[in-house]
């Protein structure tokens, strides 16, 4: 093709891009200031050069970097562009003739490249700038041209690649005639030469029928035949593919696959099973599962045998692949259109049995490397099949207690009665994966599931009794009350043995299910054992005790977290025990420095805040200034980076202890509010990525979509200032007019964390620290007429914008809340105004809403009646808010008619807590 740039900048570039390989950093540096210096130049040249270079270099790998980083220089922000300008790229600064230049080079090395790598890599960014140009309101028509001939060309790498065009932009022919378009992709989907065309056109298919509209989509009912019509040929290599290209379409548009889902069950339903019909309990056609000769006759023939295991190993492997491909494609369906699925006989039994059976596929041996694991660093073992255990509690969250419990409960009583110990643990297991989803409907039977577990923490196997506990803590966090109010008698019976159970894993997590069991018990129920735990609790805990064998960290940490929540549910019973356990908190605290014991000490500074906090400030006083000098050298010490939970739990036990001292507290503000007002000052620490930029995997970020990016947050630091407000709300809260000297610094910060939108709870405290404020300040005589009238335009300024229903109840409540400190007069005409306005705008924003629903076909209504059921009732909870407010400034307020008139949209038959309106 000919030259489009002069001679003399080839070669120069190609001699950057040479060096910007190259593994030497000063090198690449010096190449990466090049190509920016060239681009704030001369960006059309350099960039025309770049897609010359990717077709005329005489490398694929050249070739294939030029185009990435064309891809990535094409929408990168333009140069010396000012912060307040429009975000703007080096494509919008092209002039229009190099623009039509490098769609013409994209275009021919799009129909020329030979390697099918390298055309890949111009689909991608031929997909960028296509999808970029349509945005701009600027299609390409001559790509869609193009790409229609490519797909009736010989060459099956050259129909492949225009499929993924059309997969990575549907909206280049979203504009065209819809049964030529079927017609293309038909073609593409019975490809007899190739399955890397079909599996792309499939592709293309999904990323068309996501785009499309309502009208669009009821004119391609049809595509879905030919779609699904790839699958059964296919063998497990592509098979898993292919499904797994399609599970997107199960979540955005679950009703097309419904005339299909009979002949979907049969396909699936022997994919999702092992090979072998198990009988009437999961797994029983294999009794002896590792069981293998080990007889090789004629001798020397050993080689040909690995080969033979290895050949083996890799189809098993396949198989294994394509089965949690299609669980996944049936539980996506499930979640994505629960009525419509459960209309089909024999989908939920399935689903139910498939993964029962996966739970049960543990590895026979590593019984001692699973005892001395170190749960610290891995809390579950790898070779658990976590994706069967999350398929089920999946599909019970979807589909509801009256759906699931009957197929589960068919197999789950014969697999706890088993001789084989694998099928005991997934029963256990089952159970609790299904306890969230099915709980409304589990209650009704719950007796009989007690009845279950409880003889299982008897069992001789260790991991059994391990799966004992991890399924009675789940049952008591998501039948929380229920189960422990009925049946304590019977679960303390069988948790309080197994705290001495002789392995470490398994009393470990005996004392983390008590966690759970506390969390939801009445103190009157749990006195009576009180003795019997805290006994077993020390023993775990104190080396000493049993003469001779080292006690793991992990245990030590999982006893002084369970005595924590122990005192916190007995209150003051728990101070006969304050004398022996009060020492060993702080002899940890004093010596438990190194790196090995970070969680250990942490541990300790929360369970000696809480207990603190149980026993009363009468008992702790005389241990209260050791424990404070012991955080305070603590606190001052050298900042260790790898122990990122210590400023959290410290900034947590400080407010632990002020609760348990009351105002004794005050002295030691001066000491715990710098490093406190630090932590609440802190910015998000934030990154902005690449699509294609891996990093923004890393541990400690979390990633968000924020304007087309992809945003991460460290989320240590978001932790930290969220603890950060929450113990200032206790500080003022508990110390009211003696926090006055730090008013008008918290009240700055708070006002600022009404916008931080990184964190929820950062804004619910600040929304509750604005009146606390403002009463410290009344009391102690520091509140000024501009931090009220601050106060009160920023949170009037907020209730315009906001546009979460829950975050709006929170905000009517503190305007209330500090108009009830500050008195009505404080809000000024102008701020009544504005109240006034944003109330109109909110009550709006609601009726809009609402009547958007009621508009929905009455089949999504009731498909969705579960979350319409919250959303309303956020909503209500603004209303009754907003209601509350405007009656306190006036009784006959005008806007309380327009209050009742919204609420009187809502759907009112969607309650939650109807029984009759949910499966469980």
């Amino acid at each position: 093709m000919e030259a489009v740039v002069p001679q003399e900048i080839t070669a120069e570039l190609t001699q950057i891009l040479a060096n910007l390989v190259l593994g030497d950093n000063k090198i690449r540096s010096n190449a990466e200031k090049a190509v920016n210096d060239r681009l704030a130049q001369t960006p059309d040249l350099y960039l025309l050069a770049l897609a010359q270079f990717a077709i005329a270099a005489d490398t694929e790998v050249m070739r294939s970097f030029s185009l990435v980083l064309l891809r990535r220089l094409l929408f990168r922000p333009a140069p010396h562009q000012q912060q307040k300008e429009p975000r703007s790229t080096l494509y919008d600064h092209m002039s229009s003739q190099a623009l039509t230049t490098l769609e013409r080079l994209l275009l021919h090395s799009l129909s020329h490249e030979p390697s099918d790598s390298v055309r890949r890599k111009t689909v991608d960014t031929v997909c960028d700038l296509a999808n970029n140009s349509m945005s701009r309101g600027s299609p390409w028509h001559a790509l869609q041209a193009q790409t229609f001939t490519m797909t009736q060309t010989a060459g099956a790498g050259f129909r492949e690649c225009a499929f993924r065009v059309f997969s990575g932009c549907p909206n280049l022919v979203m504009d065209l005639q819809t049964d030529a378009v079927l017609s293309v992709f038909q073609k593409g989907l019975q490809d007899s030469q190739s399955v890397d065309v079909r599996l792309a056109a499939l592709r293309a298919c999904v990323s068309y029928l996501t785009a499309s509209d309502t009208h669009q989509l009821s004119q391609c009912l049809s595509l879905l035949y030919p779609m699904l019509d790839t699958l059964p040929s296919l063998p497990n290599v592509h098979l898993k593919t292919f499904l797994s290209s399609l599970t997107p379409l199960c979540s955005s548009h679950p009703t097309l696959f419904a005339p299909h889902l009979t002949a979907l069950l049969l396909f699936l339903r022997a994919l999702i099973m092992p090979t072998a019909d198990s009988g009437p309990t999961p797994t029983v056609a294999k009794p002896f599962p590792n069981t293998s000769t080990s007889f090789v006759f004629p001798p020397g023939h050993g080689h040909q045998q690995d080969d033979e295991v290895d050949a083996e190993a890799a189809e098993d492997d396949e198989k294994e692949q394509v089965r949690r491909a299609a669980l996944e494609f049936m539980v996506s369906l499930s979640e994505a259109k629960p009525s419509m699925v459960k209309r089909v006989d024999g989908w939920t039994m399935a689903i139910v049995r498939a993964c029962l059976e996966g739970m049960g596929e543990l590895p026979e041996d590593g019984l001692e490397a699973w005892l001395e694991a170190d749960i610290s660093e891995d809390s579950q073992v790898e070779s658990y099949p976590h994706v069967y255990d999350q398929a089920l509690d999946r599909l019970a969250c979807a589909l509801g207690g009256k759906e699931v419990l009957p197929p589960a409960f068919q197999y789950i009583p014969s697999m706890l009665a088993s001789y084989d110990w694998k099928l005991r643990h997934a029963g256990l297991m089952a159970i609790a994966a299904i306890a969230e989803g099915t709980s409304k409907v589990m209650q009704l039977e719950l007796g009989k599931v007690v009845e279950l577990v409880t003889p299982m923490f008897k069992d001789v196997h260790p991991r059994v009794r391990y799966a004992a506990c991890q399924c009675l803590g789940q049952l008591c966090t998501d039948l929380e009350e229920v189960i422990q109010d009925r049946y304590h008698q019977q679960l303390f019976a069988a948790l309080i043995p197994t705290l001495e159970a002789p392995e470490p894993r398994v009393h470990a997590h005996a004392a983390a299910a008590l966690i759970n069991f506390c969390e939801g018990v009445e103190r009157n129920t749990l006195v009576p054992y009180l003795d019997s735990i805290v006994e077993r609790l020390l023993k775990m805990l104190n080396p000493s005790a049993e003469e001779g064998k080292q006690v793991k960290g992990y245990v030590q940490e999982q006893a002084i977290t369970t005595l924590a929540m122990v005192a916190d549910a007995s209150e003051i019973t728990f101070a006969k025990h304050y004398a022996s356990i009060m020492p060993l908190l702080l002899n940890v605290l004093r010596n438990a420095n190194s790196a090995d014991y970070h969680k250990l000490r942490v541990k300790a500074m929360e369970c000696a805040g809480l207990i603190a906090i149980a026993v009363g400030r009468d008992i702790f006083r005389p241990d209260a200034r050791t424990l404070i000098d012991a955080l305070i050298n603590i606190q001052n010490s050298p900042v260790d980076p790898s122990d990122t939970l210590l400023a959290t739990y410290l900034i947590a036990t400080w407010a632990k202890i002020c609760q348990a001292l009351g105002p004794e507290f005050e002295p030691f503000l001066p000491m715990v509010m710098p490093p406190l007002l630090n932590a609440a000052s802190a910015k998000a620490d934030v990154s902005i990525y690449d699509d294609e930029d891996e990093k923004h995997d890393r541990e400690g970020w979390e990633t968000i979509s924020m304007d087309g990016r992809i945003v991460g947050i460290r989320t240590s630091t978001i932790d930290e200032k969220c603890q950060a407000f929450d113990t200032l709300v206790i500080y003022c809260s508990i110390l009211g007019g003696r926090f006055g000297p730090y008013i008008t610094q918290t009240l700055e910060l708070t006002l600022q964390a009404l916008l931080f939108y990184f964190h929820e709870g950062v804004r619910e405290a600040a929304c509750r620290l604005v009146p606390l404020l403002m009463a410290c300040g009344k009391s102690s005589g520091t509140l000024t007429p501009e931090m009220v009238s601050a106060s009160l335009s920023k949170l009037v300024y907020c209730v315009q914008i906001e546009s979460d229903a829950s975050f709006l109840t929170s905000l009517y409540k503190s305007v209330a809340d500090t108009l009830r400190v500050v008195g009505i007069p404080a809000l000024t005409p102008v701020l009544t105004g504005g109240l006034m306005d944003a109330t109109k705008h909110q009550l709006q924003r609601l009726a809009d809403k609402r009547k958007h629903r009621s508009q929905r076909p009455a089949a999504e209504l009731e498909d969705d009646r579960e979350e319409l059921a919250l959303l309303e009732e956020m909503e209500e909870f603004a209303l009754e808010d907003m209601e509350r407010l405007l009656k306190m400034l006036d009784g006959q307020h005008p806007l309380l008619i327009a209050v009742s008139s919204v609420r009187e949209l809502g759907f009112n038959q969607w309650d939650s807590e109807d029984e009759g309106a949910s499966d469980g």
